[in-house]
């Protein structure tokens, strides 16, 4: 009978495992999260019986997940769309075409059929006829003024609630262009306007601290500032997306009005139009 190992203990990422090593697993019990609608103001952009676009507040969890079972931007949804969302996210998720960090602001666009669902999924797969361009206040100014960021991100190899730069055929492809709109020398910052080609998890954030410039109150990659102290937020803002109606097939383009906390960048900042 093989004895106890000599780390009778909890295992971290990094420990090596070795022959005769006996390893236990706790899986806990499923825990169904079901989602109520609940009458949280939602700011609408633009609505038909397919889809809603709307202005994600920054603080706003997307979807219920462990830790944030309600208050959700599912749970406003649902009361304000009467449940009438797509299904095919499920019924945790329903609706959800893609998302955004809870402390991102800006545009996010949600199916209400089943059809509008697809066609916007194969849009954000194929970016063909999708565009997202987000801005972003970087802590530091990033050399050169404007590039193409392409690595393959993945989760991290010790913290697994970070993503991070990896090695191929690890991780997924992952490219930003970004340029700089606006520095300021007072607080060494930059307003960066961001394109999006892929949408991985934590893409802009990540990128941004390859560079060695990562975003202005970015509690995970980012540092302490007092920049982040008096924007109080992640200054990461989806500005603009564009894609194809799904049903109708016209180009729709919207905008999220720019936050008050990115108006001391933009201020100085010329804006693509």
């Amino acid at each position: 009978m093989p004895q106890p190992s000599a780390l009778d203990r909890p295992a971290k990422p990094r420990d090596a495992v070795k022959t005769g090593d006996r390893i236990a697993i706790a899986v806990p019990e499923d825990v169904p999260l079901d989602a109520a609608p609940q009458d949280i103001p939602l700011d609408i952009l633009f609505e038909d019986d397919d889809l809603v676009v709307l202005n994600k507040a920054p603080g706003m969890v997307v979807h219920p997940a462990p830790g944030n079972p309600d208050g959700t931007l599912v749970n406003a949804l649902l009361h304000h769309c009467m449940g009438h969302l797509s299904g095919i996210g499920g019924v945790e998720r329903p609706g959800i075409v893609h998302r955004l960090d809870k402390d991102t602001s800006g545009c996010l666009v949600i199916a209400k059929s089943n059809a509008a669902h697809q066609s916007l999924v194969r849009q954000f797969s194929g970016r063909s006829t999708m565009e997202k361009l987000y801005l972003a206040v970087t802590q530091g100014i990033p050399k050169p003024s404007h590039d193409t960021i392409f690595t393959h991100l993945g989760r991290h190899p010790v913290n697994r609630q970070k993503m991070a730069v990896v090695n191929p055929p690890g991780g997924k492809t992952a490219i930003t262009d970004y340029h700089i709109l606006a520095t300021d020398a007072s607080t060494h910052t930059a307003l960066v306007l961001c394109h999006l080609h892929t949408g991985r998890t934590h893409q802009i954030r990540v990128h941004m601290h390859h560079k060695g410039t990562p975003l202005v109150g970015d509690p995970i990659y980012g540092k302490p500032s007092k920049t982040a102290e008096l924007t109080g937020r992640l200054m990461l803002h989806a500005w603009r997306l564009a894609f194809d109606h799904p049903i109708t097939g016209r180009h729709l383009q919207f905008e999220a009005p720019i936050p008050l906390e990115f108006r001391f960048w933009t201020s100085s900042a010329t804006l693509p139009g």
